[in-house]
């Protein structure tokens, strides 16, 4: 046994080598030739895993594709690139402690008052989100933003947002009336650039509102070819919708992931069952946001929601502008009530300090 040990050492040992050159340091010049010496002493390898710990390692962060197969692409690729995106365009409820002159309620009244200018000029709910997310995302890359400058930012979001996502965007003019003077076109064109150098031209986020329409889509989805075309109920689309609409104006809503927001709607409408085959999130992935989501759920329930008919726009697609309703008057209720049995879980809300001009209504 003594020699077989000695014998597996021998095996076990890594053959190591260096290389000696054969001439002086001195000599310089030229290519010295060198030998190459065993160095046996200097390293072995162990045959003895026994002491070591054992690991497996699994991957928590890609979910299975709930997509069908698709006639134009990989479905599992597609979903990979959709959940790279969700990482990739990064939020986070906490950059208003990187500005000490803003409070939370000021974002809300700001969201709440480009629901209204989206739906005045009758402007899809991809544009108000796209706007949403490139506002969070610039206020994390800024400091000490002053109050004064809010409203700037916002309609610039906007500004920004309508030119990628709608084929008749308004003019800069109408984007610069709205504001009341506040804000002239010059200012929107500077601070454009300057957002748009922030963002790194990072401009195409999946939002909110496109998980809703995905989820929706992959659960009534029946015909395989038609899968570019939307299939689900137009009425359940536009009540999970204004929940959304309600959460984002709340800043808490930006410590979730906006396919989990979107499946905590879904799941408040529907099952779920229906959530994981339409997003693959199981309920330990939402839970948290569903339960933080209730008395979202339980004010909008009590406001009636219908469909609106726009000038120019097909009735398929009338869902899909952006409308406007009491939102602050609802987070209001929500917050009061949320007190009472959560207190601190919410962000306060204000009506005081309006900083935006009077509703477009009133021009």
């Amino acid at each position: 046994q003594e020699i077989r040990k000695r014998e597996d050492g021998k095996i076990a040992k890594k053959h190591q080598y260096e290389i000696k050159s054969c001439w002086p340091p001195t000599i310089t010049g030229g290519i010295s030739p060198c030998i190459i010496i065993e160095t046996p002493h200097k390293e072995t390898v162990t045959t003895d895993f026994s002491r070591f710990k054992k690991y497996r390692f699994r991957n928590l962060f890609i979910n299975p594709s709930p997509l069908p197969e698709l006639n134009w692409g990989n479905s599992k690729d597609v979903w990979l690139n959709i959940l790279k995106k969700e990482t990739r365009y990064a939020h986070c409820k906490h950059f208003t402690s990187l500005h000490s002159s803003l409070q939370p309620h000021m974002r809300s009244i700001l969201l709440d008052w480009l629901l209204e200018v989206c739906e005045v000029y009758a402007l899809h709910r991809e544009t108000f989100y796209l706007a949403q997310d490139f506002f969070d995302r610039f206020m994390l890359t800024q400091k000490n933003i002053n109050k004064s400058m809010l409203q700037l930012i916002g309609i610039t979001s906007l500004f920004i947002a309508s030119k990628l996502e709608e084929i008749y965007a308004p003019k800069i003019q109408e984007f610069a009336y709205v504001t009341d003077g506040a804000c002239s076109e010059d200012d929107i064109i500077r601070m454009e650039l300057i957002m748009l150098k922030a963002l790194k031209w990072e401009l195409c986020p999946v939002t909110i509102i496109s998980w809703l329409n995905l989820y929706l889509q992959v659960d009534a989805l029946k015909d395989v070819p038609k899968v570019l075309l939307p299939q689900y109920s137009q009425e359940k689309f536009i009540q999970i919708a204004q929940l959304l609409d309600l959460c984002i104006l709340d800043v808490n809503s930006l410590d979730f992931q906006y396919r989990t927001l979107a499946a905590a709607a879904l799941c408040h409408y529907t099952s779920i069952e229906v959530v994981q085959k339409a997003s693959g999130l199981d309920w330990d992935s939402i839970s948290e946001c569903v339960e933080w989501m209730v008395p979202f759920a339980n004010v909008t329930r009590k406001v009636p929601v219908k469909l609106k008919n726009f000038k120019k726009v097909a009735v398929e697609d009338r869902h899909n502008i952006q409308t406007h309703t009491s939102y602050l008057d609802m987070l209001e209720e929500v917050n009061s009530g949320a007190a009472a049995t959560a207190p601190g879980q919410l962000s306060p809300v204000s009506t005081g300090g309006i900083i935006t001009p009077p509703k477009s209504t009133e021009k």
